[in-house]
């Protein structure tokens, strides 16, 4: 079998082929329709097949005789904790939590969130919902209250699962103040919060709707897992839209279990019983995906990490899991990388391990630049393979698919389209554009098994952003181009939502936030370069006529102020004062030339800007500050 067959197949003859992977895994009632449309006219998988990825992920291995496997080696370095569950371990657990969950009167069709550091039992709470058809929103800890009440709001959960903490390198983050301040906030009242106590010192503020974790699971029985539709909502993941408000992107039960179980085979080459390792957060894609779902459905160890890369304690920290825990296959971003590049630049500590058992590493979340991979393929020489995909697609779109034939490594390329997914570049127009031409990135319909279904409760909003500018497409929102080998290249969002070390964030919710000031008359937030974290963002305003506040107050209580709104994941920092932005005839402000002047790109000035003069004030303004390409530093 070859790479060029088997994806000719998958695009040629999508029903057979996707037939033949749904197979890979075990179900109450095996699917007899295996693409169909719903009521939108959009695909669905396997419409009549009843299955519980619970079940696939824990209670399959244990019948089949592996239950005293490692499911779960949890590594802490920030409490100094090392602990394993084994399958039998983690399904008791996962079984009696899902039964208290049902005796507090969650059901099948309910939601929850789940708001919860890196630690098992977010993990056992996400599988607990799964297997009682509970749809979980998992929420990353560093958002702020404000983010939380929105996202309570729109998914409306019965309950809320936390914890009393989190830790942040060397800081105690007490999470239930936080849960609190959400609920006071929102509109919707969830019934009860289920509070996991990390005895660490946080201080947790006793309310009405509080359940003990500990005691709720010591006090009920195990429960068994519900029969459910391929295309019930296993999940809803929030992800940053351009109009500043989360779009709930929707996952169905089936089709991911077929897509997840499929990748693990064929794009991770990881093989059953091996140890894999996502060094992400359980709040994101890649946590869900590649951190729970997709190593437990092919009886791997994964591990949740509590910790950085750096920091906690040096930038040592991945090389010694590997090692330790003979970590098979990793997946990474390429920020995490460049920190531990930044840190140890001759590569002492890699030095100082045995990664023998290390086959590939796999890196995701934004652009990896050629000098990072240079670096890691140079002190560790293994296959490096950058891959991209999105909250959207649950799953590898484009990628170096090494468990069937590994290509060579192009630098700077993510690899080539994955099976399933018929990937073109159109210009403007719709027309499909030629080698190494530039356009946007679309995939034409039907996506794969495993894709998104829906946007919560708002369909509209999924039609309009994913599906009206071509017909027959998905719209990806991103640039690129493909090379005469079918390699292609990821140049970069279209919109204007940013990607900050893997998290992609909306800079119009930023806007909204920074607007807010009292002294901003008016602001734009764009995403620049930044050689640590991919992009980060930098917010140029115009402060209003007679305002004397000093750059640097101003500076500061605006980065406070989106802290306190979206928390610490923004990462604003930089926030310079302007006369004037630069806008359209018509108003509209030209965010993209101003990114292409602070990151020193070549770029045309609009035939419809108001006044040219204002490029060089940009650029002065920049150069005062040492912003962007102008930091000489």
């Amino acid at each position: 079998m070859n790479y060029k067959d088997f994806y000719e197949k998958s695009i040629n003859q999508p029903e057979e082929f996707w037939k033949e992977q749904a197979n890979a895994i075990e179900w109450y009632n095996k699917p007899g329709v295996i693409l169909s449309k719903d009521e939108n006219g959009y695909p669905n998988w396997f419409k009549d097949g009843e299955l519980n990825i619970c079940y696939l992920t824990l209670d399959k291995h244990i019948q089949d005789g592996y239950g005293d496997q490692i499911a779960f080696i949890y590594d802490s370095p920030v409490t100094q904790t090392i602990k394993n569950y084994t399958f039998n371990e983690a399904k008791t657990e996962v079984a009696k939590l899902a039964g208290g969950l049902l005796s507090l009167g969650l059901k099948k069709g309910d939601t929850a969130i789940i708001y919860m550091p890196m630690i098992p039992q977010t993990a056992f709470a996400m599988l607990a919902c799964a297997r009682i058809g509970v749809t979980h929103s998992v929420v990353f800890g560093g958002f702020a209250p404000h983010e939380l009440a929105i996202r309570i709001d729109d998914c409306k959960p019965r309950a809320i699962l936390t914890a009393s903490s989190g830790i942040e390198i060397d800081r105690l983050i007490a999470y239930k103040p936080l849960v609190d301040e959400a609920i006071e906030l929102a509109s919707h009242k969830p019934k009860k919060v289920v509070v996991f106590n990390r005895k660490l010192g946080a201080r947790i503020p006793f309310k009405k709707y509080d359940v003990d974790y500990d005691a709720l699971v010591y006090g009920s029985e195990e429960t068994p897992c519900v029969p459910l539709n391929s295309t019930h909502p296993l999940y809803i993941l929030y992800t940053s839209g351009t109009t500043g408000k989360p779009k709930g992107i929707v996952r169905d039960t089936g089709g991911h279990a077929v897509a997840l179980k499929f990748s693990m085979k064929y794009i991770y080459d990881v093989k059953e019983g091996e140890t894999f390792w996502a060094a992400s957060d359980m709040g994101w894609a890649v946590g869900h995906s590649y951190i729970l779902y997709g190593p437990l459905l092919n009886r791997n160890t994964t591990i949740i990490f509590e910790g950085k890369p750096v920091r906690t304690p040096d930038a040592s920290t991945f090389w010694r899991i590997i090692e330790e825990h003979k970590v098979n296959v990793m997946f990474t971003a390429p920020t995490a990388i460049r920190a531990i590049k930044k840190e140890d630049p001759n590569g002492d500590f890699i030095k100082k391990y045995d990664l023998s058992s290390l086959k590939i590493q796999f890196l995701a979340g934004e652009r990896c630049d050629v000098a990072t991979l240079e670096w890691y393929q140079q002190h560790i020489p293994i296959p490096t393979i950058d891959h991209w995909w999105q909250t959207e697609s649950g799953w590898p779109m484009i990628a170096n698919m090494m468990g069937i034939e590994y290509a060579p490594i192009k630098p700077g390329s993510v690899g080539k389209a994955v099976c399933g997914y018929d990937i073109k570049i159109f210009g403007e127009n719709g027309t499909e554009l030629g080698p190494k031409e530039e356009g946007y990135v679309v995939i034409k319909l039907p996506l794969p098994p495993g894709t998104m279904l829906d946007i919560w409760n708002d369909t509209p909003r999924f039609k309009a952003g994913y599906l009206q500018k071509y017909p027959g497409y998905y719209f990806s929102g991103d640039g690129g181009f493909k090379d005469e080998d079918d390699y292609i290249f990821i140049t970069g969002r279209v919109d204007d939502v940013i990607n900050v070390a893997g998290h992609r964030l909306s800079t119009a919710e930023m806007e909204e936030i920074v607007a807010s000031h009292n002294s901003v008359a008016e602001c734009a937030v764009i995403g620049i370069n930044d050689a640590l974290k991919g992009q980060i963002p930098l917010a140029l305003v115009v402060i209003k006529l007679g305002e004397t506040m000093e750059h640097f107050q101003l500076e500061q209580e605006i980065v406070q102020l989106v802290r306190q709104q979206i928390g610490a994941v923004a990462s604003l920092r930089n926030v310079v004062i302007v006369q004037r932005l630069p806008k359209t005839r018509s108003g509209k402000i030209l965010r993209k030339l101003m990114r292409s002047i602070a990151d020193g790109d070549n770029f045309q000035i609009p035939s419809t800007i108001d006044d040219e003069s204002i490029i060089e004030e940009i650029r002065e303004v920049l150069t005062k500050y040492e912003i962007g390409v102008y930091n000489l530093k």
